[in-house]
Formats: C-alpha cells, structure tokens, sequence
C-alpha cells in the first residue's frame, strides 16, 4: 500500500486587478482616457505650436506695422496734394508689398522648421495621417494670416480714404480710364468693389502666398532654400521684364508684367501695371489660388511618399 501523493494547494481564483477597457496591455488601464482623434485635434496640436513660438508672433507684428506704417506714410505725404491721380484706396499696395514678405517666410517656417529640429518626427509619430497634418497647417496658417491681414488691410483703406477723400478733382480727369468708377458727381469716391479688392482681395492674397510658402517648405524641406524660391516666384518675372530692352522682346515682356504676382496685387487696389487698365485683379488671385492647390498636392505627395 502506497501513500498519498502530495498535491499542491489549489489557489483560489481571481478576478484579474484592473478589468479595465480593451485596449488595456496586460492588465494596464491608462488613466488618460484614449478617444478617437480627428481633424480638430490636429488643428489644436499646430495652433498650439503656431502660438508658442516667438518669432510668429513677431513676424505678425512685422507684418501689420508695415503695412499699416507705409500706409500711413504715404497718406500723409499725399494728403497735402491737391490731387493724387489715383484711386481711392489704392496707397494701401504699397504697404501689403512689403508686408507680403513677413507672411510668406512665416509660412515657409511652420513646415520646415519642423525638419531642422527633427519635429517632424515627433509630429507624425502623434498623427501618422500625413495629409491631416498638412492639412491642419494649411488651415491653421491661412487662418492667421487672413485675420491679420485683413484687419491690417482695412484699418489701411480706412486711413486713406480718411485723409484722401477730399481731393478737388479735376475735370480731365473723368477722361482717364484708371479713374473710371473712382468719380461721382466730381468727388473722389470708392466703390464696394474698391474697397473688396483692397481688404478682402489683398487678404486672401497674402494668405494663399503664405500656403504657398508653407508647401514649398515641406517640398524642399530647407529653410533659406524655400524663403529664396518663394520670394523668387512672387519678384522675379518683374525684375526679369524691367531688363527687356529689346523691341523683339516686348511682347514676353508684357506678358511676363501682365500675369506676374506683383501686378495681381496691384490690381486688387486698381493700380494694374500692365494689362486692362479696369480689371479688378480677382481673375489673377484665382490664377494664384490654382497654383498654391498645385503646390499643395506636390507637398503631400512628397510627405507621403518619402521619410520625414
């Protein structure tokens, strides 16, 4: 007769510690609660970026003084004249040309800072949906500059038309055809769509060249690199067109003159360099407007289709 086998005791069973949801890894539950993210979580992942760095809040700045200063300026200078010999609101170019600068390095910047720190690692390791990521910098971007701009754009017009409506306009110039909505009843006036071009035009103008920029940045991925070729788009047909001497020439030259960037903005405050003298420039903002969507679909073809 042999004895028992010793058994081991037989522990009770437990329930596991923490239940917790599915998405618990061995018995872990996260006390952050882990919800489905979507566009809006982007857009406050980069508006949070956008706002705590210093130098956009500076480039803003630089962007409205020069705007609004160079203005000013020149209203005041003109307010003096008897009369001008242009429209309106059409002063406020002047300011937006320089301005346009601030906008369009700041939206190089929000792209390609992100590759010199090595960001952009981290920015797409929290958001793997490439194009979710570039789409809420676009919106975030074009957002901030449109808001700045058009204040800034507005307070400008108001300035002029402020210091510059009282001008004693002349009878010959009814006959010019760069004054033709701009008087009524011989008074120096601006229409709706004078002061459409020179606040809502020139904002989404301004804007959709700060998305340009922003593309370029995440095609070249180089600061300086994306700052020169964006400021090269915006003034080198001009500059090349002002050295076409030749009569052979001419006609690139108006060409060039006609669909460049420059002339786009300035007939948004009717003050066309070259072209229908009352054409109202929203044509070339559309023109524009197509080729930053083109810019675009490069970017996020580059962003999906190589490492960051």
């Amino acid at each position: 007769m042999t004895a028992p086998a010793h058994l081991p005791p037989q522990m009770p069973h437990q329930p596991p510690a923490h239940p917790g949801p599915p998405h618990a890894v061995s018995g872990y539950a996260s006390p952050i609660p882990v919800v489905r993210t979507h566009l809006g979580h982007a857009i406050a992942s980069e508006w949070t970026k956008i706002k705590s760095v210093r130098s956009t809040v500076w480039t803003l700045v630089l962007m409205f003084v020069i705007t609004v200063g160079v203005g000013l300026l020149l209203a005041v200078a003109l307010s003096s004249d008897d009369y001008v010999g242009w429209p309106l609101l059409s002063g406020g170019f002047f300011g937006v040309m320089f301005g346009q600068l601030c906008i369009m390095t700041l939206g190089v910047l929000v792209m390609s800072s992100e590759y010199t720190t090595g960001g952009i690692r981290t920015t797409l390791t929290a958001c793997p949906h490439r194009g979710r990521v570039l789409l809420a910098k676009t919106i975030v971007l074009f957002s901030l500059a449109f808001v700045m701009t058009l204040v800034a754009t507005s307070l400008t017009a108001l300035i002029h038309s402020s210091l510059l409506g009282d001008q004693d306009v002349p009878v010959y110039a009814a006959q010019d055809p760069l004054m033709e909505d701009s008087i009524e009843n011989g008074e120096l006036v601006a229409t709706a769509g004078h002061w459409m071009g020179a606040t809502l035009g020139a904002s989404l103008y301004v804007s959709l060249l700060g998305v340009l920029g922003l593309s370029l940045g995440a095609l070249i991925r180089h600061s300086a690199g994306a700052i020169t070729t964006v400021i090269g788009l915006v003034l080198l047909p001009l500059l090349a067109a002002m050295f076409m001497m030749g009569e052979s020439l001419e006609s690139l030259r108006d060409t060039l003159i006609e669909f460049s960037l420059l002339n786009g903005l300035a007939t948004l405050f009717r003050l066309p360099m070259e072209g229908d003298e009352s054409a109202t420039g929203w044509p070339l903002l559309a023109m524009l407007a197509g080729v930053t969507v083109g810019a675009l679909v490069a970017a996020y073809a580059r962003l999906t289709s190589t490492d960051a």
